[in-house]
């Protein structure tokens, strides 16, 4: 029993389900700051985040055997229906009651919010479905980092404002576009990493539209913006300094985007600290973040 759940835990990504978890801590630090927090909201808008891209890390586990993408090479965390861990039809399952799940969480939030809590709702299960499955699949366009940008970003923070506020001032949006370069940067070294491997089986993500070195300076640039982005938040919306604690963090990317600038293609493997550094990072950014924007209040 402890390895089948094991083995569950691991098809789930758990280091990705920072990207899902840092906007939503961004939004209800928001919506307490403003006096508007609502509890029951919060917390079904953060398990519902986390369902959401737990379906998604299924579905895309289920994809990727599908088309061939994984292999005995691949460099990343072993997928579990390419192992032969979990059948196709129990990883199938597990996607539909998963994002079930995250329609029933969501029950509440949608009668709440109304209309558009329930689009929010039905494009982000679209879209995560359709980040690796279907012919014309976002991550197999190389288009998939536009959309994580902006589901990651301001339509996770904003959303999850929303909710309990019911309202959504502009502001909101723009602290969105912080979580969300820095969950690109994420899929970046995934990208970086698998870039080799992609491009024979026709995955064609951006970098290997690209190049590497394109990787790597979109990785730095969506860094630097968004601490650009605190900056200007703090100088022209209003935000108190304490916001500025979240650069704090940002000297801890040094170290990735070494291990980027680095690490030769042909030894892929070793960016998988890269990616946990980078997910680890996020995840410290959007709470001083959230701390911040907290402090700001008291």
């Amino acid at each position: 029993m402890g390895s089948r759940v094991s083995i569950w835990i691991e098809a789930a990504r758990p280091k990705t389900l920072w990207a899902a978890v840092s906007p939503v801590l961004i939004g209800i630090a928001l919506a307490f700051s403003n006096g508007v927090e609502h509890i029951p909201s919060a917390i079904l808008a953060l398990v519902g985040a986390m369902l959401i891209q737990i379906g998604t890390n299924f579905y895309n586990d289920l994809a990727d055997f599908d088309k061939g993408a994984d292999t005995d090479e691949r460099l990343g965390p072993r997928r579990v229906v390419h192992s032969g861990l979990v059948s196709r039809s129990g990883m199938k399952t597990a996607t539909m009651l998963t994002f079930g799940l995250a329609v029933v969480s969501g029950g509440y939030l949608m009668v709440r919010g109304g209309w558009p809590i329930v689009l929010i709702g039905i494009c982000s299960i679209v879209f995560g479905l359709l980040y690796t499955g279907g012919k014309y699949s976002l991550a197999y366009l190389g288009i998939a980092d536009v959309f994580v940008l902006i589901f990651f970003g301001p339509v996770a923070v904003a959303g999850t404002y929303f909710v309990q506020s019911l309202t959504w001032p502009w502001p909101i949006w723009v602290v969105g576009i912080v979580p969300g370069l820095l969950a690109v940067a994420i899929l970046l070294v995934n990208n970086i990493r698998d870039r080799e491997q992609d491009a024979a089986v026709g995955k064609n993500t951006l970098i290997v539209r690209t190049s590497r070195a394109f990787g790597l300076t979109m990785y730095v640039g969506c860094v630097a913006f968004s601490a650009g982005v605190v900056l200007f938040l703090w100088l022209v919306s209003g935000f108190t300094p304490w916001i500025l604690l979240a650069l704090l963090a940002y000297p801890m990317y040094r170290e990735p985007i070494r291990l980027l600038r680095t690490v030769p293609e042909s030894e892929g493997h070793l960016l998988n600290a890269a990616l946990a550094m980078t997910a680890r990072n996020l995840l410290i950014v959007s709470v001083l973040f959230a701390v911040g924007i907290i402090l700001g209040r008291l």
